[in-house]
């Protein structure tokens, strides 16, 4: 029997494990560098179909239908007056149970670890070394080694294990782009609202059936290299209100009243695909390829590349990373586009943008060929 370690309790982690704990050619076992994994996050993440399909394989239909919120549309307006530009019918992409979903990570990453048990994960385990002969000998920070025949880096956006594999040139890039989330009671809109302004775009979103909505916006800010580093500045409250201050003076939407729980992070971009010498080691979702997140398949990549890497591992046929490669270069140029547009501040190019987005949003062969061959793979 083979065995895999799989470095990461993140989505695409603990979703490849609820895989192969139907398949019992391998064996496999899990290390996370946290002490625990917080399940009282309540921030969202949005799941095209393409991953709901693959989450439905190992029973994702049966979740609590209150936890899980199935919207139709994205709807797009400019963020100063409010006004409504167009929408996109989402529900054109659904098939069957599979639906385009929105809910809390946190109740995801719940239901992924109530399909493992709980021995096949190793907390508070972080890894040092990789050192690659016959097999793959681990090596870890509390002198723990284990021996394997695969190793699946699965430890996110800063893999330690990339970092290991590629020394600096593992490290991801800054963005130029600073995150922020909370959360919003009673939101009018019951689809995606997207609201587009100048240098920012901002996304609410509900999460569950219980009128909780998630909010997300990306903001253009250049920092030097002392603040990016700087992680005290990301927690500094002056700092994250005065950067919802900043949209909220050019939006019509109070949103310093109406967002709760404001939390800002740093956006960092994978800057090349990386492709590891061993032919048994293998890079899944963000520690593979994180991309700018305006085009929302973080969450879904992870979950079908894990599929990708399983179905590899289990018909040894070593395509995981060619057909990994060119998905993710899909990912990555409609991402490059959306932040681009998104963020348009000239009221000319403005203009023009939402001319054209009237026109794409309407246009089933853009629609198809720009979403449907990510959403329907």
């Amino acid at each position: 029997m083979k065995k895999i370690a799989i470095i990461g309790a993140g989505i695409s982690g603990l979703f490849l494990a609820n895989l192969l704990e139907k398949y019992t050619s391998f064996s496999y076992k899990i290390f996370e560098k946290k002490s625990s994994l917080d399940l009282s996050d309540g921030y969202g993440i949005q799941l095209s179909v393409n991953s709901i399909n693959l989450l439905n394989k190992v029973g994702f239909e049966k979740m609590n239908v209150s936890d899980v919120y199935f919207p139709k549309k994205v709807n797009f307006f400019d963020a100063k007056d409010l006004k409504k530009i167009c929408d996109i019918d989402l529900a054109q992409f659904n098939f069957g149970s599979n639906k385009y979903s929105t809910l809390k990570r946190s109740k995801l990453i719940e239901f992924l670890l109530s399909n493992i048990p709980k021995e096949k994960i190793v907390f508070d385990s972080d890894l040092i070394n990789i050192d690659e002969q016959e097999k793959l000998n681990l090596s870890f920070r509390d002198n723990n080694k284990e021996e394997f025949d695969y190793l699946v880096a699965a430890d996110g956006v800063f893999s330690k294990a990339k970092e290991i594999l590629f020394k600096k040139e593992g490290l991801p890039a800054y963005f130029n782009s600073i995150a922020l989330r909370g959360k919003i009671q009673n939101f009018e809109n019951k689809d995606i609202s997207l609201f587009l302004g100048p240098n920012f775009h901002f996304v609410i979103y509900p999460i569950n059936k219980n009128n909780e909505f998630n909010f997300i916006s990306i903001i253009r800010k250049e920092l030097i290299e002392a603040e990016i580093s700087n992680r005290n500045l990301f927690n500094d409250k002056i700092f994250t209100n005065n950067l919802i201050n900043q949209i909220s003076l050019k939006s019509n939407l109070n949103l310093t009243e109406m967002v709760k729980e404001v939390k800002c992070f740093p956006i960092f971009i994978s800057k090349k695909i990386q492709i590891p010498k061993s032919k048994n080691t293998f890079l899944t979702g963000d520690a593979f390829f994180s991309f700018p997140p305006s085009f929302a398949q973080g969450a879904s990549q992870s979950i079908e590349a894990a599929y990708e890497l399983f179905n590899d591992l289990k018909d040894k046929s070593s395509n995981y990373y060619e057909n990994r490669v060119k998905k993710t270069k899909q990912i990555n140029s409609r991402s490059l586009i959306n932040h681009f547009a998104f963020h348009l501040a000239n009221p000319l190019n403005v203009l023009f943008r939402n001319f054209f987005l009237k026109y794409l949003c309407k246009n089933k062969k853009f629609l198809e060929n720009y979403l449907g061959k990510i959403y329907k793979s």
